[in-house]
């Protein structure tokens, strides 16, 4: 059974940073990509950062240069550093495997970046 917990949220000022964890279990951690994906207040989800199971990265185009994304295989963790945080930025950020397992999210993280 597929657990994904995401934490590391907050409240931050804009400028500032945090990092957001996501432990795995119930999937092949090591060989499947993990996203970041987030969710605005009255908004649709949207994908942030992908890592594939080599290590490759990529990122929507507006958080490039101030996000990385990154991964333990061991930890089964994957991780999301996010510096130089924009009010923008304020969301649930969500972490899921590539594919998805059925219609599974797990809870997220709030991210609330202040202006």
């Amino acid at each position: 059974q597929v657990q994904l917990v995401e934490s590391g949220g907050g409240l931050v000022q804009a400028g500032g940073s945090l990092r957001l964890s996501c432990a795995a279990s119930g999937i092949i951690f090591g060989r499947v990509p993990m996203d970041w994906v987030r969710q605005a207040p009255g908004k649709q989800r949207e994908w942030v950062a992908r890592i594939n199971s080599d290590g490759r990265t990529d990122y929507r185009e507006s958080v490039k240069g101030r996000f990385t994304i990154s991964r333990d295989n061991a930890k089964r963790t994957v991780y999301l550093q996010m510096n130089n945080l924009k009010p923008e930025d304020t969301a649930v950020y969500f972490c899921n495997s590539v594919p998805r397992v059925g219609d599974y999210w797990g809870q997220g993280t709030q991210v609330t970046v202040s202006s």
